[in-house]
């Protein structure tokens, strides 16, 4: 990235932060204002916030959502750290390509793209577990809505969070309805879309005129994977905020712990997870990425 580049980028967050932070302070305003009408007291009343489950629904947090958890974020910290060098960086330090090439131009990709693709690599298989483990455990009907009453209860919720009155906290029993649908915009919207548009950009798709490209442009590829990243970023700021504002103890036993209790190993294992993703943030560059993708293909500079 270039220095004028830089210093656009930036000035622009040097408006945009003062700006959601004023947007934010207004809307907890008048969240806390809305509070105060009878009709909205009403229908909170009348929407606490969450919709019952079937009673075959698994109660608690298994073991393996933790990992699953804990892998899920690990790998993101290197996607999204990896897919950002890759849109900022002009001269990448390094580049990657496979040790036989196929016919035509070979494929030559950065080092930074390479560790973009091989950590999506691990992502996605780390996804097609979650997904078979949910459905095979029962654990779906927590994060997916099974009834249109979801959509007043996530109503209330979001109300009650901005008003900073936070609504009643029982995930481990079950999870509030706003929490349902952003786990289910997550886990079955915005995951497949990031996979299949970054998929699109790689080398890996096929190439020319067909009809696959034709119905998925390369444009309306590259116009959904980074609002996609910034999907990602704000769901994770604002569920790791909403995590240790409501509960921190209690939310990081069932997270990562698999218990229901007020002991200190869900806090140590967050912050040995928290360790770990900033090593995570910090080895994701070229010079220690290299050794690594020199084991699969030839390195040059």
């Amino acid at each position: 990235m270039s220095a004028q580049a830089k210093k656009s980028r930036t000035k622009q967050l040097a408006v945009a932060v003062p700006v959601a932070l004023v947007i934010l302070v207004a809307l907890v305003l008048l969240a806390r204002w809305l509070r105060t009408l009878p009709a909205v007291a009403e229908f909170i009343a009348a929407h606490p916030g969450t919709t019952p489950l079937p009673d075959w629904a698994p109660v608690g947090i298994p073991a393996w959502v933790g990992w699953q958890h804990f892998l899920n974020a690990f790998f993101l910290v290197f996607i999204v750290r990896s897919g950002w060098l890759v849109r900022t960086t002009q001269r990448p330090k390094g580049h990657w390509q496979p040790r036989t090439s196929r016919k035509g131009k070979p494929v030559r990709i950065s080092l930074n793209l390479w560790l973009h693709l091989a950590v999506d690599i691990l992502w996605t298989l780390n996804g097609l577990l979650f997904f078979v483990l949910i459905f095979v455990t029962g654990h779906w009907v927590r994060i997916v809505p099974t009834t249109w009453d979801v959509f007043p209860q996530a109503l209330s919720v979001a109300v009650q969070y901005l008003s900073l009155d936070w609504p009643a906290h029982g995930s481990w029993v079950t999870y509030n309805a706003l929490q349902v649908l952003a786990y289910f915009v997550t886990v079955f919207v915005a995951a497949p879309l990031a996979l299949l548009s970054g998929l699109r950009m790689s080398p890996v798709w096929p190439k020319g005129p067909g009809r696959l490209n034709s119905l998925f442009p390369m444009s309306a590829a590259r116009a959904l994977h980074f609002p996609i990243m910034i999907y990602f970023v704000c769901f994770t700021v604002v569920h790791v905020t909403l995590v240790l504002t409501t509960g921190a103890m209690a939310n990081l036993n069932h997270m990562f712990a698999a218990r229901n209790d007020a002991s200190w190993v869900g806090v140590a294992y967050f912050a040995v997870a928290a360790v770990l993703m900033v090593v995570a943030w910090v080895v994701a560059k070229p010079a220690y990425v290299q050794p690594v993708a020199a084991l699969t293909g030839k390195v040059t500079r």
